[in-house]
């Protein structure tokens, strides 16, 4: 293990960090707020920045590293900037409790939008903004940022995108990495900056505005209201935003071949068919029962609109809503559980399982029902046009098998606290999937704020693993992993 350069590089993220928090700093200044709000940050921004510049005073001779460096500086990197992140909440009194601060920062910086706030209208326009800035900080991962603004190495760096980039395989769009990161990421804000104006020209607020655009590039989902969507009770805000949630859920290497003129590549693309499949025949569903059997709804249009709304939200893991879906019936809210586990496309900024990961899945059961039909048969597996090799297989349905285990123990220690088997069950996987908001008392109207401080670090760690797709962090506790390399 490279201790060296892994402090090393971790000191140049706190560094990042630093300078991401002058942003919020400015807005307090803004918006003339009390001198508290300024001064957290302020103060924040320089302990993080030395905390960094002491790590990186000396660059080390070895700057070699490996998969195992990349993985343990993925998994650190995510916890410190969640703790220091946290740390302008609790010195400016917004969010007092340092466990409740990681809890919020974590699901910021995840992307996953699982609040303990119960009244998010109270805080400062600073604080608001923080939130949902970690939201576009974390989307498509610091790390990545970081490559595209730090020189490192070629053979360094490709360790480091592998164990960030969420999904089954990892594509360098360009031969060198820090061009592919930069890529991504001018893509990423350019997006974002669109999804801002047409906001602003639907009438939502410029504050408001980014605040939103953060939320929906990230497919995080902090919002600044109670409500959250809901308030604004505007179908074009609402329509803008559910296509940029789905924008943002696609992968973006498909964007690259569109920009590259590479139509062809870009359309028949597989995932994204059964990415679009699975939104589509959502809504249908839902929109069928909500119009049949629910009296909240007067006409199939409205049914329709809260049904695209919501069915993209969970898809996309962003956890926006515009109504509580507590209140659908059974079947709907089975729909949105099964949208949960499957989540963005691989190469997006959604998390879930992916929908590759489920496809090949759902294949792999399909070809052992054929080779169990007929024995003398030769059965094969494609995806995306390209035949599916055993180790990938394999590497997925070893990766169902941790996520199943480490689903069940978090369930097993959330019903400590928690008699409720809905409420638990969707907790975890709200936190775990990166949505947010789930089913029962921590549903689209509800908060996490009930939970105790230690079911809170459990969820905080859930949504790490989750953001992280499970590994960095398992490696990061495994004893071996510090050991000294010969």
């Amino acid at each position: 293990m490279n201790k060296k350069m892994v402090a090393y590089t971790l000191g140049r993220l706190l560094q990042i960090e630093a300078i991401l928090l002058i942003v919020p700093l400015v807005v307090s200044l803004l918006y003339r707020e009390p001198m508290r709000y300024s001064a957290s940050f302020l103060v924040i921004a320089v302990l993080t920045g030395s905390i960094g510049y002491m790590f990186t005073k000396k660059i080390p001779r070895v700057k070699t590293f490996y998969a195992k460096e990349g993985f343990v500086i993925v998994s650190l990197s995510w916890l410190l900037l969640s703790f220091f992140g946290s740390l302008p909440f609790v010195l400016n009194g917004d969010i007092p409790s340092l466990i409740d601060a990681f809890f919020e920062t974590a699901s910021g910086f995840t992307t996953t939008g699982a609040s303990i706030l119960t009244d998010v209208e109270t805080l400062a326009h600073s604080s608001l903004f923080w939130r949902s800035f970690t939201h576009l900080i974390g989307g498509m991962g610091v790390l990545v940022f970081a490559l595209a603004v730090l020189p490192q190495m070629e053979s360094e760096t490709v360790h480091i995108m592998k164990a960030e980039v969420p999904g089954p395989t990892f594509g360098k769009i360009v031969s060198r990495i820090s061009h592919s990161a930069r890529i991504l990421y001018y893509m990423y804000l350019i997006f974002t900056a669109v999804v801002i104006v047409l906001l602003i020209i639907a009438g939502m607020p410029i504050f408001d505005s980014f605040i939103h655009a953060f939320g929906a590039a990230g497919t995080g989902g902090f919002g600044m209201k109670n409500g959250s969507i809901a308030p604004y009770n505007n179908a074009m805000i609402e329509l803008i935003l559910g296509i940029g949630m789905l924008v943002f859920g696609t992968n973006f290497n498909l964007y690259f071949l569109i920009f590259t003129r590479h139509f062809k590549d870009a359309f028949k693309s597989e995932e994204l068919r059964w990415y679009l499949g699975f939104i589509t025949g959502a809504i249908i569903l839902i929109t069928t029962q909500l119009t049949l059997s629910s009296e909240t709804y007067h006409n199939g249009l409205e049914a329709l609109r809260h049904s695209f709304f919501s069915v993209i939200s969970i898809m996309t893991t962003t956890g926006f809503s515009t109504d509580n879906f507590n209140n659908w019936p059974l079947f709907s809210q089975m729909i949105l559980i099964f949208l949960m586990f499957v989540g963005g496309m691989a190469g997006s900024t959604g998390g879930g399982m992916k929908v590759s990961r489920i496809v090949i899945l759902i294949k792999t059961a399909f070809s052992e029902l054929k080779r169990n039909a007929y024995p003398n048969r030769i059965v094969s597996l494609h995806f995306e046009n390209k035949p599916v090799e055993g180790h990938m297989i394999k590497a997925i349905a070893n990766y169902l098998i941790v996520y199943v285990g480490i689903f069940v123990l978090l369930l097993l220690l959330i019903s400590f606290q928690l008699d409720d088997f809905t409420s638990a069950f969707s907790a975890v996987a709200a936190t775990f999937n990166n949505i947010g908001p789930g089913l029962g008392l921590v549903g689209p109207d509800s908060s996490y704020a009930f939970f105790n401080s230690f079911n809170k670090l459990i969820l905080s760690l859930a949504m790490i693993m989750g953001r992280l797709e499970i590994f960095p962090i398992l490696i990061l506790f495994s004893p071996s992993i510090w050991r000294k390399r010969a």
